[in-house]
């Protein structure tokens, strides 16, 4: 029975798909928590299949929570888009206020696959269908695609975040062409949708209110800077009196980069559909701002995980699946890491 019950363990992890849903309130947590039971019950308090909810990350300076979802590639459309549905109805834009570039109640909905059974393209029409559903079930709420949901570019989030004028102080969401829906409402805002592999959050905090000392810092170790970490995309932001150096750590194809010094982690890697890609640890992005920072007589105050590493929260998610804990971001304090 014993290897029986490990096969299908296995097996299950090999078909799921997590969703790091960004949503535009931390401040009402029960409100938060609301939207994440959205995902794991219907409305008449059902339990979901195979879904589970891993952690609800509440950032109340930002006013922005991450909601951890994973599911099987079969269940993770319905889930989603519950979630959704749920928090579009409580969230108003127009009302919004916080430290964080938003344009939308709803501002992320990526999907991940975590298993080998699933492809980048099962998680595009994943995403494709749920933008569908969330136009089609809430009136007024409007998409945009990225990565592998944007047909035919694939262009990635960070490219179609500055065509839709996400980075501006205070975007005009009424100006932007979305893919799906009307032209944005105040309401709703504007939902980037997209497939891609894992993108992990980082967030260093510089001991200092200097935004202009946490741009240069983030400009040293984004992507796009010679000598920059590859598949890290990064803002400054203003966070609780100091600067966080905000991280997105996308997961690059092929093997690691040779390493820099003796001491430094070595690279994660996974594989998708047989190809293997790998993410900068956030062991290297800490100490490379820890050091530019340094130079300028700044120390660091220390990083946040938002949420997991893809190995975590694959890991994380057969455990939740295998026990049946549809709400496993209340347990996770109580089942032994």
């Amino acid at each position: 029975m014993g290897s029986f019950r490990g096969m299908a363990h296995s097996a299950m992890g090999q078909r799921l798909v997590a969703c790091l849903l960004n949503v535009s309130e931390a401040r009402r947590k029960e409100l938060v928590e609301t939207v994440a039971r959205a995902a794991v019950f219907d409305s008449n308090g059902g339990r979901r299949e195979g879904t589970t909810v891993l952690n609800i990350f509440n950032d109340q300076d930002y006013n922005r929570s991450v909601i951890t979802i994973v599911a099987s590639i079969d269940c993770i459309r319905e889930a989603v888009l519950s979630a959704c549905e749920q928090a579009c109805g409580l969230i108003d834009m127009s009302a919004y206020a916080g430290g964080h570039p938003t344009m939308g109640a709803v501002d992320l909905v990526p999907l991940y696959p975590l298993g080998e059974e699933v492809g980048l393209g099962d998680c595009a029409k994943e995403a494709r269908a749920v933008a569908a559903g969330l136009t089609e079930r809430v009136s007024g709420t409007s998409a945009f695609f990225f990565g592998w949901a944007d047909l035919p570019q694939h262009r990635g989030l960070a490219q179609r975040r500055k065509e839709m004028g996400w980075f501006r102080k205070n975007p005009d969401t009424g100006a932007s062409r979305p893919d799906m829906g009307p032209l944005p409402q105040k309401r709703y805002g504007l939902t980037g949708i997209g497939a891609s592999p894992y993108v992990m959050n980082c967030n260093v905090t510089i001991d200092t209110q200097d935004l202009a000392l946490g741009r240069s810092v983030a400009m040293a170790i984004r992507e796009s800077t010679p000598g920059g970490l590859p598949g890290v995309q990064v803002l400054a932001l203003p966070h609780e009196g100091a600067v966080e150096i905000a991280c997105n750590v996308e997961s690059i194809k092929g093997n690691p980069p040779s390493q820099v010094g003796e001491r430094e982690e070595p690279w994660p890697t996974f594989s998708i559909g047989g190809q293997l890609y790998c993410h900068a640890p956030a062991s290297l992005i800490t100490a490379r701002v820890a050091e530019l920072a340094g130079r300028q007589g700044v120390a660091t105050k220390g990083t946040a995980l938002v949420g997991f590493t893809p190995r975590e929260c694959r890991v994380l998610a057969e455990r939740a699946l295998s026990l049946g804990i549809a709400e496993f971001w209340k347990e996770r304090s109580r089942v032994h890491m």
